[in-house]
């Protein structure tokens, strides 16, 4: 779907049309609230594009859409991921001006919103072990059973609570648990625990608390301090809407948000946990959160995936409650259009065999104009110099070619890109048997030429100079994994690894490529497209192009 059409009023927006219409909100407030305990990935992206979309769509009435870190757990968040995750944002395209915010400022919020429970007889401290808790939680068929503390005094409770505050307690001591319904047939609503004691360093409080509070009962909160008007989530949370429900509706709020969800994006051949990322990462699977493999924002960046693909991408997969897996290959397919309208071409030889023209002279050079883009004359012409010693892909090349084979074979003819054509006259081949130079002659005066009558020349292929071309690392990535869906697998995820995922070659490419910036995307003729690298492509030193996608679909599913 183009950027620029209008998104279909999915059933998110026509509440919030309906809700703006009515008069119930006069603005619309969105959130995206990540928790700093990883890299931002594809998944997220979906969540980005729906929040901070539906504030553009509605500027006129003044919406915005908050970027909120939820950083309630200093076990497991760092600042690497929260600077991580505001370039990520950026990057995809979207900006929350002024409204950057973290949970961790409203922890005497939440402190104070949970002394209001206590006093109002809806929370206790309960001192059981964690394991007795979750034993007496029950199951579906069994209701859970009580807590000997949930029938402790308001002030018993209130001195517990600021015992555990003040680090009278040691983690699994003591928790405050909401006190609700213990035979509710909503697992989620049988007391569930709203603060636990936690004596570590957090990265924005530093050691200044020893209780920290629990995501459920945070995140209602958060949503209503900042007057969030709409608080959107994936599906997994639905159970959880009637505790947010019951935050809101017993603790002192200055708004009174509405939590919808929607499905999350599930993409096959990968994964999308975050531990099971960081897992990827931790053992070594993969080159850190950026390596073009992995679905994380960061990496995809890398391998060269256009911000407004994903975008686009995202826009397409449109907003339901309906559960599924998408097809990677859709994603593949919109980075593949967006990049054939934008991406230069360039000339580079992956797999290098030398041809030889014989006839052209060994100090022989001219210049052969070529443009940037076939379809896009505004975008401008290059030189590129041809020579009597050129690289060319080994496949261009048969000993015995078939008969459909239309390429260079012995006495057959094919047209250099942009240049003469050349009739291959011979080969060389070393002890083993492998071709090591094709032998062609020129036809004068075929540049920019048809065939001459009585030659039959019916193919064109790309070429780089010999003497001009420059050496290029150049990465071929594919899919991680090489099975569908590697959370079904019994043997774990990391079990079906692809270990082709990666093949790193050596190349020659236009000398121009030499010159070009990282993160600059091209379309390598008849191979695929192309990016120099973001960390290790270096301008006129070290050239490393990472490969974004071929130019067509060529999963054959082999390994899965």
């Amino acid at each position: 779907m183009s950027e620029t059409e209008s998104p279909k009023l999915d059933f998110i927006r026509e509440i919030i049309a309906e809700d703006l219409a009515s008069g119930k909100h006069a603005t619309t407030i969105t959130r995206f609230p990540p928790e700093p305990n990883g890299y931002l990935h594809i998944g997220h992206a979906k969540a980005i594009c729906l929040n901070f979309g539906i504030a553009q769509e509605n500027a006129a009435s003044g919406a915005r859409c908050h970027l909120r870190f939820d950083d309630t757990n200093p076990e497991k968040e760092d600042v690497e991921y929260v600077e991580s995750i505001k370039e990520d944002v950026k990057w995809l395209g979207f900006d929350w001006g002024d409204d950057l915010y973290f949970a961790s400022d409203y922890f005497e919020f939440f402190y104070e919103a949970a002394v209001a429970l206590i006093e109002k007889g809806l929370a206790y401290v309960d001192r059981q072990t964690p394991e007795q808790i979750r034993e007496n939680r029950g199951n579906l068929q069994t209701p859970g059973i009580e807590s000997p503390s949930r029938t402790a005094s308001v002030g018993e409770n209130l001195e517990l609570f600021a015992k555990m505050r003040a680090g009278g307690f040691q983690e699994g001591e003591a928790v405050l648990r909401a006190k609700i319904d213990m035979a509710s047939p909503n697992m989620v609503m049988r007391d569930p625990v709203i603060y636990r004691v936690l004596h570590a360093k957090h990265h924005n409080t530093g050691t200044s608390w020893s209780i920290y509070p629990m995501y459920d009962f945070a995140h209602p909160l958060e949503d209503a301090k900042e007057h969030v008007t709409h608080s959107l989530c994936t599906l997994e949370f639905e159970i959880h809407r009637p505790f947010y429900e019951w935050v809101i509706e017993n603790c002192p709020v200055p708004a009174k948000p509405r939590q919808i969800e929607f499905s999350r994006l599930n993409l096959n051949y990968t994964v999308m946990s975050k531990r099971k990322l960081l897992t990827l990462v931790k053992e070594g699977h993969v080159d850190g959160w950026d390596d073009p493999r992995m679905p994380t924002l960061s990496g995809l960046r890398r391998r060269g995936y256009p911000a407004a693909a994903i975008r686009s991408f995202c826009k397409g997969l449109g907003i339901t409650k309906f559960k599924g897996t998408t097809d990677i290959a859709l994603l593949e397919h919109e980075v593949r259009g967006h990049l054939n309208e934008v991406a230069p071409r360039r000339m580079a030889v992956l797999d290098p065999l030398k041809l030889v023209i014989t006839n052209y002279e060994e100090s022989r050079s001219e210049e052969i104009v070529l443009p940037n883009h076939p379809g896009k004359p505004e975008m401008g012409d290059r030189s590129v110099a041809l020579t009597r010693e050129l690289w060319i892909e080994r496949d261009d090349f048969m000993e015995d070619p078939p008969k459909k084979f239309f390429r260079l074979g012995p006495e057959r003819y094919v047209r250099l890109r942009g240049g003469y054509i050349v009739k291959c006259t011979g080969f060389e081949k070393d002890a083993d048997g492998n071709v090591t130079e094709v032998q062609c002659e020129y036809l004068p005066g075929t540049i920019g030429s048809d065939a001459p009558e009585g030659v039959k020349c019916k193919a064109v292929i790309h070429w780089v100079s010999a003497t001009h071309g420059k050496a290029a690392e150049v990465r071929l990535y594919d899919r991680l994994f090489s099975v569908e869906d590697p959370d079904a697998v019994e043997a774990g995820f990391t079990s079906v690894l692809n270990p082709d995922s990666l093949e790193t070659i050596e190349a020659w490419v236009e000398p121009a490529l030499a010159e070009t910036e990282p993160e600059n995307v091209f379309q390598f003729e008849r191979t695929g497209y192309f990016v120099a690298d973001r960390v290790d492509h270096a301008v006129g030193e070290k050239l490393v192009f990472n490969r974004t996608v071929a130019l067509r679909d060529s999963w054959s599913g082999k390994n899965g």
